[in-house]
């Protein structure tokens, strides 16, 4: 029995709602996903931007190494309900050429087309170790003349172009000066206020030299106060003994290589950078002089970071923490310009990606770090099937949030290889135990030919799998695999491939049937974890309701049973139980996992004195964790994309969703940057009404979801003006289709 029920009205783009804006010259121009294609730096340090500099073997540029780069921009107005109607793009190779507006390399005449992001330079191509200028104005759907062109954005090519070759950014270093600084019993005591990567210099004077100046750096304080020179797990300290030279002078502690995360797989540190370590604390013993905060200076390592893209703020101060906790997170654990599992390893993962990426988009408008690490694992994979699996998720984000499919192209046969197809049978399913894992899978996916791919469900494994029972058909691996044929359908459709996309909705289909007809347990009304078991895990039962496997009349037991196990899971599997949760409607029990103060919570892991999210919700559970571990910030998507809602519907954010799930929260504001441009929404409650103030931005549209109290008479306003429409009382959402750009206010009033 249908139990939502959703009243839809479509809110046109007419004169009633349509205001004739100024259109404005576009910005935050790209260039293959790079918002800063002049970038350029030395040793970590941003210099001036200069077309002299670009070929110095000493400066650190941004390289562009397609021949035929993608092309991005914001249109911007302050009307309502404007889109773009038309694009022209220049490029030259002078900035004489681009300032008289001339695109002497590529001119794209007026373009009839909505699209602004992915646009792909067209003709013979560029040429190496050259420096290129481009610039765009557009058209809108009001107005007959273009708009001025915008500011010109300079880039350098590499020095060896390809067809495709993901361009980032060098490692950055910004300087820092501690937020507390005291001296005890002789040893001065240092404290940055955040866990970063990075290295100490000092000013430090010796009256002689061979003067010895002992320096500790750790992330934690052991029970009197002091860094802690044995901490558990993989959380770290180390000790430098300083020989100082007569006279004041700059010293910078040379980081020791840690054997177990520099080994040949991992990802190295950046020569120019050199070697860095987690820390927070300092401490200075041994110093015969006084010594000031201003003499001691962390240099932080990390990718570049606009700590102002994105802003949340709730009446919760938790979930307050929680974000910041999240937001941070993606900053500090970016150093080596790859997503990598935390400081164990530094080894990049799948699944650490996944949940990377997401929760990086949900802070700042940065695309480029992601898409280097997917593109290195497509290559480089990792040994779980569901890690595996995720590389088609992870290319699905990257294509919905950007709206630039090169990525996807020109790895799209590698992509159907990591759907796994090749290991479905006659079930319907798939399996690695069914004797169809061969040498020729393992080339079609990169994988090292001898060694073992398996099933892993949650990590650690066995300890937090919920009990889950591994048989030869498994559940949670069957999930991935239904979930990657659905992206791979949607990817062969943009791709203009029809038989590919008929061939993976069949499989999808099939697969769905087999899915119910092998796991559910229709006893228990419940998903099981694999053949020949009756034991049905949190993890099954939430995976199933994440991708779209639980049928209507199953969804209440399979949510009961998700709510009865809590957070059996670890951080990675909080990704999925919440997009469970949230999937199945249940915003108020969401936001309590993510406010829990348990010892399994985002809250613990602030009260145990981490500044970046844990491997694990706490060291009982993992003893051998690092405290620098991206993977545990789902919280930080999971607030933007669910909690407040607001998630992309089409490539591009072309169109994309507004759906507040905030629970008991009074109020809630945030703002989510995206490849259009900010989208700011703020939420207020008060039991009387619910009201929400939405800014589009220009060039898209968004399906705004009103949640409704059940057995409450109500009335819905939009922009100041009564929704004449009547429909049952027992509704949970009220939905305002195709709204457009600019700025709107919606009223959900009960009577």
């Amino acid at each position: 029995m249908k139990k939502l029920l959703i009243a839809v009205f479509t809110l046109l783009a007419c004169d009633s709602y349509a205001q004739t804006g100024k259109l404005l010259p576009p910005s935050g121009l790209t260039v293959d996903l790079v918002g800063h294609a002049d970038y350029q730096s030395v040793n970590g340090y941003v210099i001036p931007s200069s077309p002299n500099n670009f070929k110095d073997k000493k400066v650190q540029s941004v390289m562009i190494g397609d021949t035929h780069p993608a092309f991005g921009w914001e249109f911007n107005s302050d009307g309502k309900n404007l889109m773009q109607a038309a694009y022209q793009i220049l490029v030259a190779d002078s900035k004489t050429a681009i300032d008289a507006h001339s695109g002497n390399i590529w001119d794209s005449g007026k373009v009839m087309s909505t699209q602004s992001a992915g646009v792909v330079l067209k003709g013979a191509g560029l040429k190496p170790n050259t420096v290129y200028y481009w610039t765009v104005r557009v058209w809108s759907n009001r107005q007959k003349e273009p708009g001025a062109y915008a500011k010109s954005v300079m880039f350098y090519t590499d020095t060896v172009l390809a067809d495709h070759k993901p361009a980032y950014y060098p490692t950055q270093i910004t300087e820092q000066k501690p937020v507390s600084f005291k001296k005890d019993n002789g040893v001065y005591k240092i404290d940055f206020g955040k866990d970063a990567f990075g290295q100490v210099k000092l000013n430090l004077f010796a009256d002689r030299d061979s003067e010895l100046v002992t320096v500790r750096i750790g992330e934690i304080l052991d029970v009197n106060g002091n860094v802690n020179r044995k901490p558990p797990g993989t959380i770290r300290h180390a000790q430098y003994v300083v020989p100082l030279r007569k006279g004041l002078n700059v010293y910078k502690i040379n980081i020791k290589k840690n054997a177990g995360n520099t080994r040949p797989l991992a990802i190295k540190m950046p020569a120019y950078i050199g070697e860095v370590t987690p820390f927070r604390y300092c401490e200075v013993e041994g110093y015969n002089h006084p010594l000031k905060a201003d003499d001691v200076t962390r240099l932080f390592a990390h990718y570049p970071f606009n700590n102002n893209a994105a802003q949340f703020h709730s009446s919760d101060t938790t979930l307050n923490a929680v974000w910041e906790l999240c937001k941070y997170s993606m900053e500090a654990t970016s150093y080596l310009g790859t997503y990598v599992d935390g400081d164990r390893e530094r080894l990049a993962y799948e699944a650490d990606t996944y949940i990377n990426q997401l929760s990086h988009y949900a802070v700042d408008k940065e695309y480029t770090i992601a898409r280097k690490t997917h593109e290195h694992l497509i290559t480089t994979p990792t040994w779980p099937t569901e890690w595996i699996l995720q590389s088609v998720l992870i290319a699905w984000n990257d294509y919905l949030y950007t709206g630039d499919i090169q990525s996807v192209k020109y790895y799209y046969n590698d992509l159907k290889a990591k759907s796994l197809t090749s290991l479905e049978d006659s079930t319907g399913l798939i399996s690695t135990l069914n004797g169809k894992l061969t040498k020729d899978v393992f080339a079609s996916i990169h994988f090292v030919s001898g060694t073992a791919i398996k099933d892993i469900v949650d990590w650690p494994h066995g300890a937090e799998t919920d009990n889950f029972v591994f048989t030869k058909y498994n559940a949670v691996v069957n999930a991935f695999y239904y979930h990657a044929l659905t992206i791979m359908e949607k990817l062969a459709i943009d791709m203009g491939k029809p038989d590919d996309a008929k061939y993976y909705a069949q499989k999808a289909a099939a697969l769905k049937i087999a899915y119910q007809k092998t796991f559910f347990d229709p006893k228990q009304n419940l998903f099981v974890d694999g053949v020949g078991t009756d034991h049905a895990s949190l993890h099954t039962n939430m995976l199933a309701m994440a991708f779209g496997l639980v049928d209507k009349d199953q969804q209440q037991s399979v949510l009961n049973f998700i709510e009865s196990r809590g957070m059996a899971c670890s951080v990675y599997g909080s990704q999925f139980l919440l997009d469970a949760v949230y999937k199945a409607g249940d915003g108020d029990y969401g936001l309590s996992l993510l406010t829990s103060k348990t010892d399994r919570s985002w809250y613990n892991m602030i009260r145990v004195g981490s500044t970046i999210t844990l491997e694990a919700w706490d060291n009982k559970y993992k003893p051998n964790q690092d405290w620098n571990h991206a993977w545990g910030a789902a919280a930080g998507n999971i607030i933007s994309r669910k909690l407040m809602g607001i998630e992309p519907l089409t490539p591009g954010w072309t169109k994309f969703s507004v759906k507040p799930q905030i629970g008991d929260l009074k109020s809630a504001s945030i703002d989510v940057p995206t490849v259009k441009g900010t989208v700011k929404a703020a939420y207020h409650q008060d039991g009387k009404s619910f009201e929400m103030d939405v800014l589009i931005p220009g060039n898209s549209k968004a399906d705004i979801h009103l949640p409704l109290k059940t057995n409450r008479k109500w009335q819905v306003f939009v922009d100041g003006k009564k929704v004449d429409a009547k429909y049952p009382a027992n509704e949970k959402s009220y939905v305002v289709n195709g709204v457009g750009s600019g700025r709107h206010h919606f009223k959900v009033e009960y009577l």
